[in-house]
């Protein structure tokens, strides 16, 4: 049972991830497009710099739950390294599910009601020419919140049943 619950959490990290892929490229090409048309053709866009601050922003919040699960987030390990597996994956499952997963469930919550009061009120970017709507923006982020909040949980359940992978040791 809990195998195939964290199977298929890490399955919407991996879902949100590429959604990171697909706003990476969307900001790449956005900036290549915005670069040609300002320097080649004198005549810049007024979306661009919306285009990237949002792809940004939705790269960063969509990739954190897969990189979660890959337990590639930069971490400082002086204490628990020198921890027993078991006491460490006790802290871990603490850490994981009773703190940051209520956390990020909770900025889950804002980001879901934000996106959602944005679609109802057809809100726009007001300090752009362009003015976008905002509630894609708003749900790339929320998509990307509530990965991560499921992932915590996910890998709060991997360190209380031992079924977290240790981290692994830097190459000098």
């Amino acid at each position: 049972m809990i195998k195939a619950l964290t199977r298929f959490i890490d399955g919407v990290s991996w879902c949100a991830s590429q959604l990171a892929c697909v706003s990476a490229a969307v900001l790449t090409l956005a900036m290549v497009y915005e670069v040609a048309a300002r320097y080649l053709f004198h005549t810049p866009t007024v979306w661009a710099f919306d285009i990237s601050y949002m792809a940004n922003g939705a790269v960063f919040l969509l990739g954190i739950a897969y990189v979660l699960r890959e337990d590639s987030h930069i971490r400082i390990d002086v204490l628990s390294s020198r921890l027993p597996a078991s006491v460490r994956n006790a802290l871990e499952g603490v850490v994981f599910m009773l703190v940051l997963a209520p956390f990020f469930g909770a900025l889950s919550w804002i980001a879901i009601s934000h996106t959602w009061r944005a679609w109802v009120r057809h809100e726009v970017e007001t300090v752009s020419p362009w003015a976008p709507v905002m509630w894609p923006f708003y749900l790339l982020i929320a998509i990307g919140l509530v990965a991560m909040t499921l992932q915590l949980f996910a890998e709060g359940l991997r360190a209380f049943t031992g079924q977290r992978h240790a981290p692994q040791k830097e190459h000098a």
